[in-house]
């Protein structure tokens, strides 16, 4: 039997049409599409015939339903390996904290092709869509995107917030609503001043769209004053300043 073909697909930061061209052709050619709840996901019926295509929903969501990484990767193999064409379409891009890259390894340890289709990172794109680039001439020459899953001092962190802290440029933070206040603290605890501006972006590039300004030390109260939720971006620095939320 020829094994199927996988395609780690990168379905973008949320409306559909923000899937590259090479993306939206590999979902039409799909026999299983595998989906996070990030990205077109949820709108899939909308853009494709998917009468022929069998879904599986995948999600992991915060602090919530999670189906184990053993379990996606054993998915997508036992499909591939059964002949079907496989799409594992996952939110913004599958390198940017989506562990695509262990996807791709488990599919190469099964002897299969796995091409990586890459996406529009939310860490870029979100904070766009609410006026704030991430960098600007004669502002900032560097942002760092950050994974926030994890507060500052666990023991699992490989986050230097000091270091960041001190850093000069733009600070990008994903994943990072439930560890708001933790990650503030530390960070003018590592000596960035607390009226640095801030601006916070939920559920960017979609109908749900929400966007608050604020500063460094007042993030995490209008964070929650506001009834934030993930998924959320949260932009620091002088760009945040130019949000036209």
């Amino acid at each position: 039997m020829t094994h199927g073909k996988v395609t780690l697909v990168g379905g973008g930061p949320g409306d559909w049409d923000l899937l590259t061209i090479r993306g939206l052709r590999a979902l039409e050619a799909a026999d299983v599409i595998l989906t996070d709840h990030l990205g077109p996901a949820a709108e899939l019926g909308e853009f494709l015939d998917t009468s022929g295509t069998v879904l599986i929903d995948v999600s992991k969501l915060p602090y919530g339903k999670q189906v184990a990484q053993e379990r996606i990767n054993e998915l997508i193999i036992d499909n591939a390996l059964a002949g079907r064409a496989v799409v594992r379409l996952k939110g913004g891009d599958p390198y940017v904290f989506g562990r695509g890259f262990e996807e791709l390894q488990a599919c190469a340890a099964a002897g299969l092709e796995c091409e990586v289709v890459p996406g529009v990172t939310s860490a870029v794109s979100v904070p766009a869509a609410a006026g704030v680039p991430v960098t600007q001439r004669g502002v900032t020459h560097s942002f760092t995107v950050v994974s926030g899953h994890l507060p500052p001092g666990h023991e699992k962190s490989l986050v230097d917030w000091t270091a960041l802290a001190r850093a000069g440029g733009t600070i990008v933070v994903i994943m990072g609503v439930r560890n708001a206040r933790a990650i503030t603290d530390a960070l003018v605890g590592g000596g960035l001043a607390g009226d640095t501006p801030a601006a916070v972006i939920q559920d960017g590039h979609t109908r749900r769209q929400r966007a608050f300004v604020a500063t460094l030390a007042g993030l995490a109260d209008t964070m929650e004053r506001e009834a934030v939720g993930s998924p959320a971006v949260y932009v620091i620095g002088e760009v945040a300043g130019l949000a036209s939320a």
